[in-house]
């Protein structure tokens, strides 16, 4: 079994696309704030001793920042797999504000994460999440030439999918073992 450690990116600057509306997606490029660059490089510090040999990350802006900063710390390369993307809140992708974020999140987790039974939510099911993070990580596994930890930069909900946590601050990180991953690939 091979310790992954999921990395949540740092806080990132979501202010300049609510002042400009520009559609949901569009925050996907957000860059780390000050506070974020501080939290990606404690995380790093608190992850160089962990014996991590890969670093596989969301294509995400916060997340690539976070993992560059990781990754100069740690001597390690960046693999990036699409896969590790953050939660899909409307798959029309048509979100302008994180207050309607927040809504449609509301109702994920008053569904407990998945579609009612009989019905189609615009939101990505947990499940979903779980099974796309869970073939990336695999495929990272795969790509190892040497034992050790892999690291993970993504985002909240990915780290819920994977490892149940429900609160993981930006910066902070949770382990799983890899034998995790064959499991969710068969719920």
């Amino acid at each position: 079994m091979t310790e992954i450690y999921l990395l949540r990116h740092g806080t990132a600057n979501m202010e300049q696309f609510e002042d400009r509306r520009w559609p949901g997606p569009m925050a996907d490029l957000a860059p780390l704030t000050a506070q974020g660059i501080e939290e990606a490089t404690t995380a790093a510090a608190q992850l160089a001793g962990l014996g991590a040999t890969a670093l596989v990350t969301s294509p995400f802006t916060r997340a690539m920042q976070t993992a560059s900063i990781v990754s100069c710390a740690l001597s390690l390369p960046i693999q990036v797999d699409f896969e590790l993307h953050d939660w899909i809140p409307d798959e029309n992708f048509r979100w302008l504000t994180m207050a309607e974020v927040i809504k449609l999140f509301a109702d994920f987790d008053a569904c407990g994460g998945e579609w009612p039974v009989g019905q189609r939510c615009s939101w990505e099911p947990l499940s979903a999440v779980r099974a796309r993070a869970s073939a990336a990580l695999r495929r990272a596994l795969g790509r190892m030439r040497h034992s050790g930890a892999l690291i993970t930069v993504t985002h909240l909900m990915v780290i819920r999918a994977l490892s149940g946590e429900r609160d993981t601050s930006p910066g902070q990180f949770r382990k799983i073992e890899s034998d995790v991953l064959n499991s969710a690939a068969t719920s």
